[in-house]
Order: C-alpha cells, then structure tokens, then sequence
C-alpha cells in the first residue's frame, strides 16, 4: 500500500493560552478541500484500517516478547494475508519520565530493545508497526508522558523509529478543544519525513466527524467499548449517526473489535465483526493472537465478510431499521448491496429487507449470498428474508441480474 503523509485542517485556531509556536504549527495556508485532497493521494486509509491492537486483552500488560510473538502469530494464522497488517502497542509502552532531552524513552524493564527494533523485527514479518500517544501532559494509564508541547519532538522520535500508526487519546487535557489540539500533532507527523497513519481517539467528544475528515485518517465516534453485548451494540448505534462523513481516506471509528475476548457468545460476535465490517468501521483485533481458538479465526477471517469492509467504493452501510429485528445495508462497488438482517431481541425473529427500502428498485432480481453460509440464492426478487437466533445477524451481498 502507498504511504499517506497527514496533514492538519487550516481551520481551526489556538486558544490564547497557547504558544505563537503551536500556534503556527495550526495554521495551514492550504484550503481544507486541498488537505482533503492531499490525504487521499497519498494512499493511507483509501479503505478502513485492519490489524490488531494491545489494548482490550493486555492493557498496560505489554511487553516487546508479546509483540513480537503477536506479530509472529498474526502472520502463521493467515490474518496478515487477509489483510491485518498494522501491530499497535497501546499505552504504557514509555517510562514515566523524559529523558534530558525531553524524548520519549522506552519502558526499560518491558522494551529493553527499544522501538526501533521491534519496528524492524515487525517490518521484516511484511507488517507495520503502530503507536500509542495523548493529546495530553499524559496518557490515560498515567503510567507514561503524553505529547502535549512535544508533538513536533514526539512525530520525529516515532519517525525515526519506524512507526507507521500513531493512535492518540484525549486524557488529561490542557481543557482546550481537540479542534485546536489534534491539529497540532497531524502537522507534526506531516514535518517527521515519514507517512504515519494518524488515528484520533477524543471519544467523540466533539463530533469528530464534522471536522477530523481534515486532519487523519480515522476518529473515534464513541467511548471505550467492552467486551459486553451492550457495549458493543451502543457503538454500533452511536456510530451510525454520522454515516454520511466516512469514506476513503477517513473513517468513522466505533472502537476495537472484542471477538475472541470471551465476553459475548459466538452469535454475538458474529453480529460485532459483520456490523463493523458494513460501517467500514477499523477491523482491530483486540484479543490474545497468540491462543485464538478455532471459533474466534473463523469469525477474524471470513473473506467475504473482510471484503464488504474493504470495498473500494468507501461508503458506509446503514442501519435502515430499527427495533429488535433489525435491517442494516449499504452500496457497494459494481451495483452490489450489502444487507445484514440483526435480531437484537431476545428470541428467535424472521427479519426481512425489502429492496424499497436498501435502494433497490422492486422489480430488480439478484443473486444473494450469505457471507457467512458462503452460499446463494439465486433470482431472489422484492425482498429477502430469514429467521435469525437471538443476538445473532444474517449478512448478504445482493448482486444484481
């Protein structure tokens, strides 16, 4: 995949605390259509983000042998072929202070080779390594600095490293807008020499949506997830909203994948991956690679399912009915449509989209395939319907005659 250099929205303003320096680090001359423009040629993020993050097994349990293992096992499961190429350290990978310097420095007792060198081990696996920051004087964890003041610093030293992901929070924040703050560490990595995807996680504090598409690659639309069916179907719900902002080069972020993490039933994480592939929400994996069971591969590496995620049309499906018996659909490339039928009660149900409502006309007669059958309905006409188990989803791809 080509590389994509980040660049910041010209847009937004420092708040008068700030320094001229960050201040100027902000403006960007550009009109915010050339940025735009600028991100997509680039070629990073042209379809959402896959790979596999530390955060949702491990926490701040990290340490460079499971990485290196993590990368290991990525590539020996078939997940790396697939397309699961980013291995993302989340928080707690620095020590708590700066060096004399004021340069991050590595967690001696958990990292004693340094980033470098697990980014080369990585790379030499054909996998990239990613990053953990905050918009902040320090992580969420408290355990380590963040970047706030040091962006410019802190791009550099993970460029000279070759980090190729940079995942920045939002905690323990100055009290400034991320409008002003994200900003600032976008020009950073753009100023560092090295294409870095840029993924910003404020929570969706601020509607990231209506502004982020300026500034990275992808933005968190929710809070943290669970490994908890609540949890996971609230993302699904709160990411919808903002649909018509995602596309290719910048992606709406519902949070990590829990499959695997032994929360929810195989149903239930049938329904996570196959929402989060029709959102074309990132596919990060966020369980254990290293001891996936059979179970939890089968559900990670459904082609067809990965194929809905990363079509190249870019547009994020939809939820078009509501309730417990729920239908969620969207186009894909060559005329295609996506439909998931997704029973959220607690019973058994037989859900049916009508093609008035997916954007089909009702006369038109397509070949249905259930991606997670892998079989067709041939000539199906009007509508499709199935009875569905309780908090498990059916998932088609229609294709017209």
């Amino acid at each position: 995949m080509s590389p994509l250099v980040i660049v910041a929205a010209c847009c937004f303003l420092l708040s008068p605390v700030t320094t001229s320096a960050r201040q100027i680090n902000t403006i960007d001359s550009n009109p915010r259509e050339q940025i735009r423009k600028k991100l997509i040629e680039n070629g990073l993020g042209l379809t959402p983000q896959m790979g596999w993050n530390s955060w949702n097994h491990f926490q701040c349990d990290i340490e460079e042998k499971l990485i290196r293992e993590t990368a290991d096992a990525i590539v020996s499961t078939g997940l790396a072929a697939l397309g699961y190429e980013y291995i993302n350290l989340d928080d707690c990978w620095a020590e708590l202070d700066r060096d004399s310097k004021g340069n991050l420095v590595p967690k001696a007792s958990t990292f004693p080779s340094g980033i470098k060198a697990l980014a080369d081990y990585v790379h030499s696996k054909g996998l990239k390594l990613g990053i953990y920051s905050d918009a902040g004087t320090q992580t969420c964890s408290k355990r380590m600095p963040g970047s706030l003041g040091y962006e410019e610093k802190d791009a550099k030293t993970f460029a000279s490293w070759g980090i190729d992901y940079l995942k920045y929070d939002n905690c323990n924040n100055d009290g400034t807008s991320p409008k002003e703050r994200y900003p600032i560490m976008g020009n950073a990595l753009l100023n560092s020499g090295r294409s870095i995807f840029y993924s910003l996680c404020e929570w969706g504090e601020e509607d990231p949506a209506t502004w982020a598409k300026s500034v990275g690659n992808s933005w968190r639309t929710t809070g943290d997830i669970s490994d908890q069916w609540d949890s996971m179907t609230s993302r699904a719900d709160l990411n919808d909203k903002w649909a018509a902002y995602a596309g290719p080069g910048g992606w709406n972020d519902p949070d990590m994948l829990e499959v695997g993490n032994g929360g929810m039933t195989k149903e239930e994480y049938r329904s996570h991956f196959s929402i989060w592939a029709l959102m074309k929400a990132p596919l990060l994996i966020g369980c254990d690679a290293r001891s996936v069971d059979n179970i939890t591969l089968e559900l990670l590496s459904n082609q067809e399912v990965i194929a809905v995620n990363q079509d190249k049309l870019g547009i994020q499906g939809k939820k078009i009915k509501d309730g417990d018996l729920q239908v969620w659909a969207g186009p894909l490339s060559q005329n295609k449509v996506v439909v998931a039928l997704w029973n959220r009660g607690s019973s058994e149900g037989t859900i049916t989209a009508y093609w008035s409502d997916i954007g089909l006309n009702s006369s038109t007669v397509v070949n249905a395939r259930d991606l997670w059958e892998h079989s067709t309905q041939n000539s199906v006409k009007g509508q499709i319907s199935a009875s569905v188990s309780a908090h498990d989803c059916k998932m088609y791809v229609l294709s017209p005659k």
